[in-house]
């Protein structure tokens, strides 16, 4: 995927958090606000899966275990959705570990449990 891709998505997934956050306010669970982002996407005509499972390798063998990731925005971003008090550094950790074991190159870390998304809007990239 192209940079300028990248970016239009980007710019996407930030209006449809913001137009989330207007509509909704703070104060709801996870699950509301990323079903909300979801429709929000899906109505700007980009494609979005949720709760995806991922598989855990560890050099080269499956352990048996896996991760769930959120979003997946056009099968190259990954959207982490929290309704926290305070993003705390493992809130970060987490979607970079996810950037890494699934090789993508753009995340989002979004809380929507703040006055201000700006506020609770983390962008992270690996090897981008």
């Amino acid at each position: 995927m192209e940079r300028a891709h990248y970016e239009y998505l980007a710019n996407q997934i930030f209006n449809a958090a913001l137009e989330v956050h207007k509509n909704l306010g703070p104060g709801l669970l996870e699950s509301v606000y990323e079903f909300s982002m979801v429709k929000e996407l899906e109505i700007r005509g980009i494609d979005v899966a949720c709760q995806i499972a991922i598989p855990l390798y560890y050099k080269g063998h499956n352990t048996g275990k896996g991760f769930f990731i959120d979003m997946l925005v056009e099968d190259e971003i990954i959207i982490e959705v929290k309704a926290v008090e305070h993003l705390l550094p493992v809130h970060e950790a987490q979607l970079l570990s996810y950037l890494r074991l699934t090789n993508k190159r753009l995340g989002f870390l979004i809380n929507f449990n703040v006055v201000w998304l700006k506020e609770g809007f983390k962008r992270k990239v690996f090897n981008y």
